[in-house]
């Protein structure tokens, strides 16, 4: 790119760089975002369809997860990036409604784009959105149903998020049970605790095995197998430093003369390591998880005073475990007291063919909950590893944010009609972007009718209608579909996943609207 002062030479601003500009930079887009949307588009609902992903390794993933599909499609298009990052917000903040966040985004710059061809300024259709977007989330306020959200309510939110995905052979209503359990026990009246809900997954069996654990289960082997396995009522301690001799922090080198020397040195050697065995077993300690090397003449003692030992576990398993058992996490042995001391009721080393996990159970401090999940294989396991941990997270943000509204694609046709009636209160141009604002919510509920086999005009009238006069969604029914009430159905949403949807779509797409040069570095 170049400048031209006067009658001077020209003044070189920009290297070698790939410029777009005006409506061909506005046209390629939102083209990227239509692109994104579309790919996600078909997954959307309890009937959606699956995408299998397989990158240049050849590894295969098999989910209708939005955030998933978006994260391993590996898109490099900037203004489609924006999407996906749209769809990250999403799962970050109320971890559902991903695909619903994206889908949104990619039809408001659909509808757009015919504005733009209409010669509608960007900044107009900034405006109109704008405008819309706080009509629909007044919308969504007025929607929150005026009913204590108790377990059976909760188990609905759970179950509504799993539908769809892929759960094996348990219905969502199972797993919503177990993961209602988990989040109650994380709530302490005022916040719930989301991170000390543990997911932890086993290949072997089905998914109908999957269980609630009151404490943590990590993927751990004791250091020797002469140990008990089965600890009740056990003494717990939680070490961060290696059990092995000391080193100095420079190198020196010993010259040893004579085998009494040689001796001396390896009786120091073997007074030091039984030394941090007696410190610990004097402390009464039955369960020892170290977070580095123990050696295998400490591992000999530990096993002699029947002490279940564990060594190079990870440290984030460590804090948990001491987190859960109300021990401190030590740098070492020395000065070690019965405070510094946790509690579980039940350590258990339990084998899955060739894993072996521990089960550590009924902690003192008892605030941390593993759902352990099972599954015939690993693509299963994944993705009922992520349908469970939506379905954790928007429980957890209903509990927290207090409100939850109908389901089905009854919200987004009800915003659809109060931002319609509003458009006609908006001056100028900025009445049409609102209108095509209301026209790209209506979008998610034919999309439910598509993929559930209804016909979607028909649907998306009846609909309208049927909105009109009482309440209904699309419910899923057999092979096909049909119009009814989705609260008498049980199927509901956080208001927060339907605000947090909004408000990220429209602030991609106004983002992206609003791009009229596009300079690429070569």
């Amino acid at each position: 790119m170049s400048y031209s002062a006067g009658t001077g030479s020209p003044i070189y601003i920009l290297g070698d760089a790939q410029r777009t500009r005006g409506r061909d930079a506005q046209s390629s887009n939102i083209a990227a975002g239509k692109a994104v949307a579309e790919a996600v588009r078909t997954t959307l609902g309890p009937r959606g369809m699956d995408k299998m992903l397989v990158d240049s390794t050849g590894t295969v993933v098999v989910t209708n997860d939005g955030v998933t599909i978006l994260e391993e499609m590996d898109i490099e298009h900037p203004a489609a990036q924006m999407l996906v990052e749209v769809a990250e917000t999403q799962e970050n903040e109320v971890g559902d409604g991903t695909t619903t966040a994206a889908v949104l985004a990619g039809t408001l710059l659909a509808k757009a784009e015919k504005l733009l061809e209409r010669d509608v300024h960007p900044t107009t259709v900034v405006e109109g959105y704008a405008a819309a977007r706080d009509v629909a989330l007044e919308a969504i306020d007025d929607l929150v149903l005026d009913e204590e959200l108790d377990d059976d309510l909760l188990r609905r939110v759970a179950a509504t998020s799993m539908t769809g995905k892929g759960t094996g052979d348990v219905s969502a209503d199972v797993l919503a049970d177990l993961v209602v359990q988990a989040i109650r026990h994380v709530h302490d009246g005022e916040t719930v605790h989301r991170d000390d809900v543990r997911v932890h997954t086993q290949v072997g069996a089905a998914a109908g095995a999957t269980e609630l654990v009151e404490g943590i289960v990590v993927d751990e082997d004791p250091v020797r197998d002469d140990v008990p396995r089965d600890v009740r009522d056990a003494t717990v301690a939680v070490l961060g430093a290696k059990l092995d001799t000391r080193e100095t922090s420079t190198d020196v080198e010993y010259t040893i003369t004579s085998t009494d020397q040689l001796d001396a040195v390896l009786d120091a050697e073997e007074r030091e390591l039984r030394g941090y065995a007696e410190t610990i077993a004097d402390a009464g300690v039955d369960v020892l998880f170290c977070t580095k090397a123990v050696d295998d003449r400490v591992a000999a003692f530990l096993s002699n005073e029947g002490v279940l030992t564990y060594e190079n576990v990870k440290s984030s398993d460590a804090e948990a475990l001491a987190n859960a058992t109300g021990a401190t996490l030590l740098g070492g042995v020395d000065g070690l007291n019965e405070a510094d001391l946790g509690f579980a009721e039940h350590v258990r080393v339990e084998s899955f063919g060739d894993d072996h996990l521990t089960f550590v159970e009924g902690g003192a401090e008892a605030e941390t909950v593993t759902l352990f999940l099972r599954g015939g294989t690993d693509h299963v396991l994944d993705e009922l590893e992520r349908a469970v941990g939506d379905a954790l997270d928007v429980a957890a943000v209903a509990l927290a944010e207090g409100g939850v509204v109908p389901g089905a694609g009854l919200t987004e046709i009800v915003l659809a009609d109060r931002v319609r009636h509003a458009a006609t209160g908006i001056e100028g141009r900025g009445q049409l972007a609102a209108e095509a604002f209301a026209d790209a919510l209506e979008l998610l509920p034919r999309t439910l009718a598509e993929n559930t086999g209804m016909d979607p005009i028909d649907a998306l009238v009846d609909l309208r209608a049927a909105n009109d006069s009482g309440r209904a969604g699309i419910i899923s029914s057999g092979e096909t579909g049909e119009i009814a009430d989705p609260v008498e159905h049980g199927i509901f949403d956080p208001a927060a996943v339907k605000r947090e949807a909004v408000e990220s779509a429209t602030e991609a797409a106004t983002m992206i609207v609003r791009i009229d040069d596009i300079i690429a570095a070569e």
